[in-house]
């Protein structure tokens, strides 16, 4: 299987960036790529194994990362309805959530890739567009926000790039369990 690595450059028809904006589009490319680097000559089985004491997979893990971004961008461009009420989130919910950590029966590497590489498309897009990165929406209720916290455009993009790189830290961990390949080193 081939990675394919999104760069800034392949947001067609995108205005180009620069400063600021350049540097969180790079930031994110790098990091993206870094996560999708594991997954290099997988199988959708070993994509879908568990190869530490956690629950996460690389699959999982993809789909997750993919979720979490397009979550946060429909925030900073909906607000916090986009991504409901945690604290009333039931049983049947939380379940839902643990399935983005899993390579479920019937999805592919090759398929949580490709919506990843849209997300990614659409998120870039959104960056290079956005009127303004200081723009603030207040955070969704949730047991991990501070009640009343609002986040500008720039915090979630900002959040976005920290969840992808601690993730795809998880995921060289997950690799190199699974047969030594590490992304870097």
């Amino acid at each position: 299987m081939t990675v394919n690595k999104l760069t800034t450059r392949d947001l067609a028809g995108a205005p180009a960036v620069t400063g600021e904006r350049a540097d969180l589009l790079e930031m994110l490319a790098k990091h993206r790529h870094f996560l999708r680097f594991t997954t290099r000559d997988l199988t959708d089985e070993q994509a879908g194994l568990r190869t530490t004491a956690s629950e996460l997979c690389l699959g999982g893990l993809i789909k997750h990362v993919t979720a979490v971004e397009r979550n946060w961008v429909d925030f900073i461009l909906n607000g916090p309805s986009a991504m409901g009420d945690f604290t009333a989130m039931t049983e049947a919910d939380w379940a839902r959530r643990a399935d983005e950590f899993r390579l479920l029966p019937g999805e592919t590497l090759t398929g949580v890739l490709a919506d990843y590489a849209e997300v990614a498309r659409r998120t870039d897009g959104l960056v290079a567009t956005l009127p303004d990165l200081e723009a603030t929406r207040p955070l969704p209720k949730a047991p991990w926000f501070e009640p009343g916290a609002q986040w500008s455009a720039r915090r979630v993009l900002m959040h976005i790039i920290a969840e992808t790189a601690q993730h795809a830290g998880h995921a060289d961990i997950i690799r190199e369990s699974l047969d030594g390949a590490k992304s870097m080193g």
